[in-house]
């Protein structure tokens, strides 16, 4: 039987002329498996997989805690 894994997507607002520099910050974030530019009312997404909560907040106070980091929203992901 697999362990089932915590999926979130956090949604980020960033200072202007840093989403390029922040994405490639938060790619290398334990159990970020995905980090996207978007348009639209916010300037990011990504994507954790992490195997508890407690390591779903590390990953998501390390995305809070970068330089350029605005603003954030989590979703977490129901099955």
């Amino acid at each position: 039987m697999s362990e089932e894994r915590i999926i979130a997507y956090v949604l980020l607002n960033i200072a202007l002329g840093k989403e390029h520099e922040v994405k490639e910050k938060a790619s290398k974030l334990d159990h970020v498996t995905e980090v996207k530019i978007v348009y639209g009312e916010f300037d990011i997404v990504v994507r954790i997989e992490a195997p508890t909560f407690k390591a779903l907040d590390r990953t998501v106070c390390s995305l809070r805690s970068m330089d350029g980091v605005l603003k954030t929203i989590t979703l977490i992901a129901s099955s």
